[in-house]
């Protein structure tokens, strides 16, 4: 069975509050609300729609700067699922896109949470996937990891494994020589979703297999440690700028492990994060509290397009949570499946209708 110390009740390394606020320095925490209202915000559906921001975002910011009867500056963060790139590159986009100042410190992707249990691997050999090239070592080794390595470098050193891929000169470019028969994976971090699932799966279940050593022994009775394996998004689909939902993270983790169950009779044990999971949620909440500097019993509010990750989450974690009709939830095809504190058209709508339940109109 793979460790199950790194994330959540289940550990004794739960994310602290000194753990949060090393990530929480810069200009972005210069706020101090009088109120005890704060907001986490979805990104894909709720604030943007492919590359292009909705209508309704720029007046839902613009109210929570101060454009409210109150001039109250509301605090916020952005809570996404997505990844890929690293916090900074992410929120130079969105500041851009969106027309406001948006800071790392208000930015949680599918994969920041990792930050938090990094010196469990900081020497350790690990497997990262997702993402184009080797983005996503490079955010990996900002985090702290030192041992990183992707499925192209270990293409790049023997082509035979999946002979159906040749690897362009821009991923030649990019890869990591290493010889694999020397090295032991201890963990499998999925950060976003994976370009080439064909590729990926087969060395997914080699490194599992073989408990770290690809080529290894795939005897039961070994004695290496099982290789621990972290999904970071569990959303089956997303919207895009696409009119139907897309397949997400949540999708290849399926298909992962549909083909091991194949190969060896049962499921693997992982570990997962992202929305809607406590470890994220709890992340997000301590975050939140910090811009908050202390104002005791908040009222915090998810705005979200997805049921399944948005509201379930927001709603186990004792949130109020509401729920938009421009993402990923249709009201045509039945009601959500899990029930919202509130729903609204927009995101505008969404952040007016909280600050009249919390008398700041």
């Amino acid at each position: 069975m793979i460790s199950r110390h790194i994330f959540g009740p289940k550990c004794g390394n739960r994310v602290t509050v000194k753990q949060i606020a090393r990530y929480l320095t810069g200009p972005g925490n210069a706020a101090k609300p009088p109120s005890r209202l704060a907001f986490a915000f979805d990104i894909d559906g709720v604030l943007i729609r492919g590359k292009n921001p909705l209508p309704a975002a720029k007046e839902a910011l613009s109210i929570l700067d101060g454009n409210n009867k109150l001039g109250l500056k509301i605090p916020f963060i952005l809570l996404t699922n997505g990844g890929g790139v690293s916090e900074e590159e992410r929120c130079r986009k969105l500041s851009s896109q969106l027309g406001v100042q948006i800071h790392s410190e208000q930015f949680i992707q599918a994969h920041t949470v990792l930050k938090s249990v990094v010196h469990n691997y900081a020497d350790v050999p690990v497997l990262v996937l997702g993402g184009k090239g080797d983005a996503l070592r490079r955010v990996a080794e900002g985090y702290g990891f030192q041992k990183v390595y992707n499925t192209l470098d270990i293409l790049a050193w023997n082509p035979s494994i999946w002979p159906f891929h040749d690897l362009t000169q821009e991923e030649r470019a990019c890869v990591k020589p290493t010889d694999f028969s020397k090295i032991q994976f201890g963990a499998i971090f999925v950060f976003h979703d994976p370009r080439n699932w064909a590729l990926d799966i087969q060395i997914m279940c080699d490194v599992i297999q073989s408990r770290g050593i690809i080529g290894g022994s795939h005897e039961s009775n070994d004695t290496r440690k099982p290789v621990d394996l972290v999904f970071c998004n569990p959303d089956l689909i997303w919207q895009s700028d696409f009119e139907a939902p897309r397949m997400g993270q949540g999708a290849f983790k399926v298909a992962f492990q549909a083909v091991f169950q194949s190969l060896t009779g049962s499921t693997y044990p992982h570990i997962q994060i992202g929305k809607p999971t406590e470890a994220t949620y709890k992340f997000a909440e301590m975050m939140l509290k910090h811009r908050l500097q202390g104002v005791p019993n908040p009222s915090l509010y998810m705005v979200g397009d997805n049921p399944e990750s948005d509201i379930a989450g927001a709603n186990a974690a004792g949130w109020k949570s509401i729920l938009v009709r421009t993402g990923v939830y249709d009201p045509r095809r039945g009601p959500p499946s899990h029930r919202p504190t509130h729903e609204t058209e927009d995101v505008a709508e969404a952040v007016r209708w909280a600050l009249e339940q919390e008398a700041c109109p």
